[in-house]
């Protein structure tokens, strides 16, 4: 029995693991740490340079579950927060790119 207990576990790791990974590659690939709460949507939080060619907001659950972003400055603080990572490339981006290029003319902006 202790055997097949251990085969079991390590398949309900595994379902475990593809479902609701503790990391999510992105398109760019950069991987990104999920954070898990009770009472809110898995998120990520990473610099808006290492955003930088991820297109459309991660997916999990077999792409059941579209992840938020926190998209955080250069200062590690959070700019936006978003399930619309297209939306904030073409709409919200070309403002906030202004505003940090000031702040932080030393960094990448594309």
């Amino acid at each position: 029995m202790a055997g097949g207990e251990g085969v079991a576990q390590r398949q309900q790791q595994a379902l475990v693991e593809k479902h609701a990974p503790e990391r999510l590659e992105l398109s760019n690939g950069r991987k990104a740490k999920i954070t898990y709460s009770v009472d809110a949507p898995p998120f990520i939080s990473m610099r808006i340079q290492d955003l930088y060619d991820v297109k459309e907001t991660p997916r999990i659950a077999m792409g059941r579950v579209a992840v938020v972003v926190h998209i955080l400055g250069p200062n590690h603080r959070p700019v936006q927060i978003t399930q619309d990572l297209a939306g904030f490339w073409r709409e919200h981006y070309p403002r906030i790119k202004q505003e940090l290029q000031r702040k932080y003319p030393k960094h990448e902006w594309r």
